[in-house]
């Protein structure tokens, strides 16, 4: 590519549906640079070591993305959860691989890639308070507004979106798409 090019985002096709583009990758390193920058300023001076849950599997870049801007010790663990079949939300969170680590006594920032209806943050929330988390902070990279409902405060959120169904930069469609670097909205 010479000098004065621009990279051109192509659509991608993924099983049966077309992506189009909608954030490029330099957007989302700036979403990471500012929601980090907000942890920090939270958590400057600590002396305790947070738990960082990563929401496997679509938050798994974003926890990286996050971690490696932290100035502050942490401790990593993870869980899956799962609520959506396909492009839809069925509104039932499952729990197929639990904690990885005990949160009793402790703070934890839950880091996840998307946050829609709210209903799968929202249990884990209350799990993590029913095993004995002191304090539990949300962070997520994207957030839909439009959909989202529960009272409950999202303590870091990097964008707002609109309600459509994206993929890339960990998120998937069927378990496919989540190595792209930018992230892709459904061209219907």
């Amino acid at each position: 590519m010479g000098i004065g090019q621009l990279l051109v985002m192509d659509k991608i096709t993924l099983h049966n549906k077309t992506f189009k583009p909608f954030i490029k990758n330099d957007e989302l390193e700036a979403i990471i640079d500012n929601v980090a920058d907000r942890i920090n300023a939270d958590f400057e001076g600590c002396t305790d070591v947070p738990i960082i849950i990563c929401v496997l599997n679509g938050a798994v870049m974003f926890t990286a993305a996050v971690m490696k801007r932290l100035n502050f010790n942490v401790e990593l663990c993870s869980i899956k959860l799962s609520s959506y079949v396909g492009t839809q939300s069925t509104g039932t969170v499952l729990v197929p691989l639990g904690l990885t680590s005990d949160v009793k006594d402790r703070r934890v920032i839950i880091v996840e890639d998307i946050v829609d209806t709210g209903n799968t943050i929202v249990a884990l929330k209350e799990l993590l308070y029913s095993k004995g988390a002191t304090d539990v902070k949300i962070c997520t990279m994207l957030m839909k507004p439009d959909v989202y409902a529960k009272p409950d405060k999202l303590d870091y959120v990097g964008k707002a979106i609109p309600n459509a169904f994206i993929v890339g930069y960990g998120l998937d469609y069927d378990e496919l798409g989540r190595q792209y670097k930018d992230i892709y909205v459904i061209d219907e």
